[in-house]
């Protein structure tokens, strides 16, 4: 015996519970959107240290932010720290 809502008789029996699903399922997406993003773009997060052994260099005058009113990073000063000097 499954939950009342769960199965597809009882869907079809209130279909006032279908906005509620959709919710749900586009509030999921969008979740695990955001965090693939983060794994993906952001510069704290580095998956191979054998071929980028410094990330922070790969991000000194690129825009990670999701959003920035700086149009050209190539002419602003970079938050990325300078360890070699």
């Amino acid at each position: 015996m499954t939950m009342q809502g769960l199965s597809m008789a009882s869907i079809k029996k209130n279909p006032a519970l279908l906005p509620l699903y959709v919710c749900i399922v586009a509030g999921m997406a969008g979740a695990g959107y955001y965090l693939l993003r983060l794994a993906t773009r952001s510069p704290e997060v580095t998956w191979s240290h054998k071929n980028n052994p410094e990330p922070w260099e790969h991000y000194r005058n690129k825009q990670y932010k999701f959003y920035s009113p700086i149009r050209d990073y190539s002419k602003t000063e970079s938050p990325a720290p300078k360890y070699n000097e």
